[in-house]
Order: structure tokens, then C-alpha cells, then sequence
């Protein structure tokens, strides 16, 4: 099998790993031999592709997705956070931080007028200002935080087009 990965670490994605990991963002419990026959091939040759596409680390891990709003958690803010120091320490505290705060989904360092931007996922309005209060103002070095909440996601979920 020829190499799959570039010079520069991505990985090389062909059509059928391109399918494998389309079925596969909406089904991952698929059997092998089911995944096999939706993208074409038969399952020995899938069960390669899919094993390499697990140690070259393109496939991360296999989950269950959960429906926030069923477990209480359909309050949704996005925080903008600027810190009052930007040094890698400043930042290597906060980001050791807000890993540890359970209602942040997600949080991205940004090039922008902020520094972080984080998904928080919260039951309402009140528990919010309390993981506003408590946890993220209390993170090391944030200067101020202004929030924007959520009206309606129109869009969540799996990566659509891999290509």
C-alpha cells in the first residue's frame, strides 16, 4: 500500500476513505460489513482502510452523540473572553483552565479584537451566571468576558463534505 500520509502530516484521503468517514460521522456503530457495502468494497480491504485511518489518527475516537436538550442542557452562550495577558504562560493557565469547566463545549483561540471564543452549554439563564461567575471570570488572566446567547442553532453536528 503506498503511503498515506503528506509531507506536512495530513493525512492522503481518497474516494472511499472519503466515504468510509462520511457514513461513518453519522453512523459509528455500523457494521464492517455493512460500511463495506455502502461505500463499494469488500470487507477485508475496509477493514484496512479503516484501521489506518484510526492510526494516522484522522479517526480520533468513536462517541455517542447526546441530545442536549433531553438531558436539560438547550441554554447555549457564546462567551468572548479577552484576557489581561497573552504571554504562552498566560495562556497555557488558561487554557488549563477552561479544560476543566464541564459546561464549555468548546473553546477556540481566536485572532481577533478577543482572545478565546467558548460554547458554553448550560440547563438556563441562571446556572449560566453561575459558571460565568465561578468559573470562567475566575480563570487566570481574564480581563472581561461579554456574552451572546443563542436563540436557535440552525446547524450542529458531524462535518458534512470531508473533501
Amino acid at each position: 500500500m503506498r503511503d498515506k500520509m503528506r509531507e506536512d502530516g495530513e493525512a492522503r484521503i481518497d474516494r472511499y476513505d472519503q466515504l468510509i468517514l462520511e457514513v461513518l460521522s453519522t453512523e459509528g456503530r455500523l457494521p464492517i460489513t455493512e460500511l463495506a457495502r455502502r461505500i463499494g468494497l469488500s470487507k477485508s480491504p475496509t477493514q484496512a482502510r479503516l484501521r489506518r485511518l484510526e492510526k494516522d489518527g484522522v479517526i480520533t475516537g468513536y462517541r455517542a452523540l447526546i441530545d442536549p436538550i433531553r438531558i436539560g442542557r438547550d441554554h447555549v452562550a457564546f462567551v468572548e473572553v479577552k484576557l489581561s495577558d497573552t504571554r504562552e504562560a498566560a495562556l497555557a493557565a488558561f487554557n488549563a483552565g477552561v479544560v476543566k469547566i464541564p459546561e464549555v463545549e468548546q473553546c477556540h483561540m481566536l485572532a481577533a479584537e478577543f482572545d478565546y471564543l467558548l460554547k458554553v452549554r448550560c440547563r438556563d439563564m441562571r446556572d449560566y451566571r453561575r459558571v460565568l461567575g465561578e468559573a470562567i471570570s475566575s480563570l487566570p488572566h481574564v480581563a472581561h468576558s461579554t456574552t451572546h446567547v443563542a436563540m436557535q442553532a440552525v446547524k450542529e453536528g458531524p462535518l458534512g463534505d470531508v473533501s
